[in-house]
């Protein structure tokens, strides 16, 4: 058996491997620590990891780990929630390279399934589904990650979603595949296959096994729509498809190299059906008589659920269109269909009846438009990662939330599950696939706590005797792994899993393919494999690592990376502002879910010596453009752009700043004497010479305005640039930005022109007489300077002190200075004082939006139509704040407004300027927004509020870009 005597990073295995790929090769501790974990709270270092480009390197993986007796584990996007993707082995990281997508072939011949495709393990399932969507075909098995979960993943662990009710499960949708077995043979099995020759031996004995316990198979199967416990005996029957068997074999029977998929219709109409409950048991008593309307979907989203999405910006936006008061439970019934299919709002008509005669009368939400069931299915798909933002020590954990019982006991098994939590004193939150029966429930437990650890056994032990009581299974659809195999027998008996042992002996005799999973198990409660392990250091003990100069929430750094559930939601490459290094370059190292393990490991001295310091952890840290994505969109709310202040300080305090940093970070100093000698300094500017400095020739370099803002152009007749404030009659405030007054100052002179065509009085913010301008600290914050940014964001507080008593709103022109205010500023200077200048500090479209709502308005000319395209800047969007522009643009009469549907830019202030970060910046805008500005016509009006975006467009697109300002000056009578 390979119980590989190869230590983590063994030297002698890495240069046979290097010699014998073309694909990367990593057994670098770093890359080994990232690999450690998946979104299970197991931890098992890797011997160390292999990205091959493409099949003929995994034949060479494999012939040089039989040559060693290394073990090897597939992997995609690492979102295993069970342990099935870690494990003391090569891993074999797929969704780097092994991306490719075949041609649709048609099948006339089966209106269920009108074609079929191939594709390679490392496809991501949404992006098959944007190559299917023009030819009105999807692939419709839709687990909630299908946004990073790659097809080889989902087919080694049978995954389902929330409409297998209508469209079954990942072996339902699979007609051949292409497999490496162990022993280095390429077969093909099912569909156009010939296993029969390739495998004769094999398949002769596998034969032969099912003759023998088709009886007992059938005596010991669970009566659910869902199970995925084990090997899918049953596929060993003459008359079905073998591929079958592979399928929800968690990577120990083989590679799959290529899987031939049943492609289904899109449905291309939808509505849906939010049905309230007073509580979790009522809802689950419902499914019964639900589902016999013919649904697509039935899915649960409990009340813990619903109150945690109330507290996360998006979700709580989300919820007000479909959330009644606070109920106990929603139940989401979808019913899909074709365009002109005039029966669907028909069945929702059904479905209202059908909840009033079971007594739930006005209990439904109808959710007909798109638009509207975005929004429900956004707050539903993140379920499992809103249980994990719980607040305190104790976490929902993952160990029992796959279990599936039959319909008719799903609220026995609820009432039955709360028991046990109730009387080992905890409480559990749920979700669930009601429609088939498979309820995700996870109990909140300290996996520090050596009490709560104990419970985790105990708690799952009295659980599965429960579904075995009600005819359910303990796995109905997240897999074995670790944390299941081993009770496989207690679940199926021991004739069962001696049949499981006797498959895997015959495909993989030497257990080369991810031992320890489905067969010869370790215990489930080992806890030297888990994540918080019996020596893990207290939070105090791992902070002193690094201490932090920001304030933060109890436990400091450390709780915000562990709190990383590497639900991997960092890996989508979907246009929404998180992670863009990740999308760019599809690398683990540059997601967020990366960063956070890896700071973890060092702060926890599982990096070793200079961890933290190690050339690895600043490569890894130097393409966080700290665009602040993952604040909003990391559903876990991992901060990882304040983490990188932190960091970067401490890179700061202990290897100094270089020359191109501290002259960057320094320009709200210089500024005032540079500006002077503006001809002079644009010609260094353009110099090539700047190239010698780490700044990039490709670039064009910001020009320094010839007539900068003075803070005195404000309206003479409204508040003062300097003197006694308190006496103003001011109604807003301009803060003008370091970027926006040196470079862009037009910027400013079109806000200021804005606000005094409405009804308001204008201030300015600005220091008392004589001092040099203010600044938020935003260059000194991006290259992690945080005591001369406290110095600045003083200066501003104490500047801003008055309008801060007076309630006056502060509107803001550049986004990433504005929401420095807003975010870092009570970071810097804790306190009720800089919480209130964050309160009261907006966007300008903000503030106009908020005075029009009030009835306040700019009175503009409706008299000339224009397009616009509105790129959103990443701060903006984080906070909330795009969507407040987009809205208010579309108000303004005469203009047609778009947006660019994608995320950040890639400048990032100096960023992008650099040498070094020139191409990535570059990859970062091909992504998205060089695509959409290059396809505008010309007489459409690129429009965004960043510097470092309109930098970015011009450089890569020759597209000129303004402000929203200046947009909204011209439209001014």
């Amino acid at each position: 058996m390979f119980h590989s005597p190869h230590l983590p990073g063994d030297p002698a295995l890495e240069r046979a491997l290097r010699a014998a790929l073309e694909g990367e090769v990593r057994f670098d501790r770093f890359t080994r620590g990232i690999y450690a974990t998946d979104a299970s709270h197991y931890q098992i270092e890797p011997i160390g990891v292999v990205f091959p480009k493409h099949v003929k390197d995994v034949s060479a993986v494999f012939d040089v780990a039989r040559t060693h007796g290394v073990p090897v584990l597939p992997r995609g996007g690492g979102t295993s929630q069970c342990g099935q993707t870690i494990g003391r082995a090569i891993v074999l990281d797929t969704n780097r390279h092994l991306t490719g997508i075949g041609e649709i072939e048609w099948t006339p011949d089966d209106p269920r399934h009108p074609a079929e495709i191939e594709v390679e393990p490392g496809v991501v399932l949404d992006d098959l589904n944007a190559h299917l969507r023009p030819h009105g075909l999807w692939f419709p098995v839709d687990p909630s990650t299908s946004s990073r979960a790659t097809i080889g993943g989902m087919a080694g662990n049978n995954s389902a979603g929330a409409r297998s009710i209508q469209y079954g499960m990942m072996v339902d949708n699979v007609s051949a595949l292409d497999a490496l077995l162990a022993d280095g043979r390429h077969v093909r099995i099912g569909k156009g296959g010939n296993e029969s020759e390739q495998i004769s031996s094999e398949l002769t004995a596998l034969r032969a096994l099912y003759a023998r316990e088709a009886a007992e198979i059938e005596r010991v199967r669970p009566r659910t729509m869902r199970n995925v416990a084990g090997y899918d005996l049953d596929r060993l029957a003459p008359d079905q498809n073998l591929s079958g068997l592979f399928i929800g074999s968690e990577g120990t029977l083989s590679f799959f190299s290529r899987l031939r998929l049943k492609l289904s219709a899109l449905p291309t109409k939808r509505v849906l059906g939010v049905c309230h409950f007073p509580s979790l048991v009522t809802a689950l008593d419902a499914v019964q008589h639900l589902v016999i309307l013919g649904p697509s979907a039935v899915e649960l989203v409990d009340g813990h659920v619903l109150a945690l999405a109330s507290e996360h910006p998006d979700f709580a936006h989300a919820m007000k269109s479909f959330v009644r008061g606070s109920p106990g439970s929603l139940l989401l019934v979808e019913f899909a269909g074709q365009d002109g299919d005039l029966d669907l709002p028909e069945r929702l008509d059904a479905l209202e009846e059908r909840l009033t005669a079971i007594g739930f009368p006005d209990s439904l939400v109808r959710a007909e438009s798109a638009r509207e069931q975005a929004a429900v299915w956004s707050v539903r798909k993140a379920g499992l990662n809103i249980v994990m933002s719980m607040a305190g020590p104790r976490k929902p954990i993952s160990f029992i939330e796959d279990c599936a019982v039959p319909l008719e006991h799903l609220a026995e098994y609820a009432v039955a599950i709360d028991e046990i939590f109730s009387r080992h004193g905890t409480s559990g939150t749920w979700y669930a696939h009601a429609s088939v029966g498979c309820l995700h429930v996870r109990p909140a437990l300290n996996l520090r706590d050596p009490d709560d650890v104990r419970l985790v056994r105990t708690i799952a032990e009295e659980t599965h005797e429960v579904v075995r009581r009600f005819g359910g299974t303990h796995s109905g659809e997240h897999g074995d792994g670790i944390l299941r195999s081993e009770f496989l027998e207690t679940m199926l008996g021991r004739r069962m899993t001696s049949a499981f042992a006797e498959v895997k002996q015959t495909l993989d005799p030497d257990g080369m393919m991810n031992p320890g999973r489905i067969v010869d198990p370790p215990r489930m409660d080992d806890r030297s494999l888990f994540r918080l392990g019996p020596d893990y250091p207290t939070p105090a003990e791992a902070n002193r690592q690094l201490p932090v100069v920001l304030a933060w929430e109890d436990g400091g750094v450390l709780s915000t990376v562990e709190s990383c559930n590497n639900n991997g939601a960092c890996r989508k490459r979907d246009p929404g502002v998180m992670c863009p290094s990740f999308r760019a370059t599809r690398d683990e190292r540059h997601s967020t879910r990366g960063r956070a393990n890896a700071l973890r490991l060092a702060l926890t001295g599982q990096l070793g010596e200079g961890g933290l310091d190690s050339a690895e952890m600043a490569d890894a840290m130097s393409l966080c453009i700290s665009c602040k994505g993952c604040r909003r969109e990391c559903p876990a709310g991992v901060d990882m752009a304040r983490v990188k202040l932190e960091w970067q300080h401490r890179q700061n305090q202990r290897k100094g700043v270089s020359l191109l940093d501290r002259a960057l970070a320094s320009l709200p100093r210089i500024a005032p004497v540079a500006s002077r000698v503006a001809p002079l300094a644009n010609f260094l500017g353009r110099n090539p010479v700047r190239g010698r400095f780490g700044l990039s020739t490709n670039r064009e370099i910001p020009r320094w305005s010839r007539s900068p803002w003075r803070d005195g152009e404000v309206d003479p007749d409204g508040a003062r640039a300097s003197g006694d404030r308190t006496e103003s009659t001011a109604d807003v405030v301009l803060f003008v930005d370091t970027f926006t007054r040196w470079f862009e100052s037009e910027h400013a002179r079109a806000a200021n022109a804005v606000l005094r065509a409405g009804p308001w009085t204008a201030g300015v913010l600005s220091p008392p007489g004589g001092e040099r301008p203010l600044c938020c600290g935003r260059t000194y914050l991006s290259l992690g300077m945080l005591d001369e940014a406290r110095h600045e964001a003083e200066r501003l507080l104490n500047a801003a002190r008055p309008w801060i008593e007076a309630g006056v709103p502060i509107v803001g022109l550049e986004p990433s200075c504005l929401y420095t205010l807003v975010d870092e500023m009570p970071a810097l200077l804790p306190g009720r004082e800089a919480e209130a200048l964050a309160a009261s500090s907006m966007m300008l479209e903000g503030f106009l939006a908020r005075e029009a709502a009030e009835g306040r308005r700019v009175p503009y000319s409706d008299t000339n139509q224009e397009r616009v395209l509105v790129h959103g800047h990443c701060h903006d969007k984080a906070f909330g704040g795009f969507g407040t522009t987009v809205d208010y643009l579309r108000s303004v009469p005469g203009l047609d407004v778009e947006i660019v549907a994608g995320g950040c830019c890639g400048m990032a202030g100096s960023f992008g300027y650099k040498s070094e970060h020139y191409e990535t910046s570059m990859a970062m805008g091909e992504l998205d927004v060089f695509p959409a500005v290059r396809a505008a016509e010309e007489d459409v009006t690129v429009v965004t509020d960043g510097t470092s975006c309109r930098a970015q467009i011009a450089d890569g697109t020759s597209r000129h870009a303004e402000h929203v300002a200046t947009l909204l000056a011209r439209r001014l009578p």
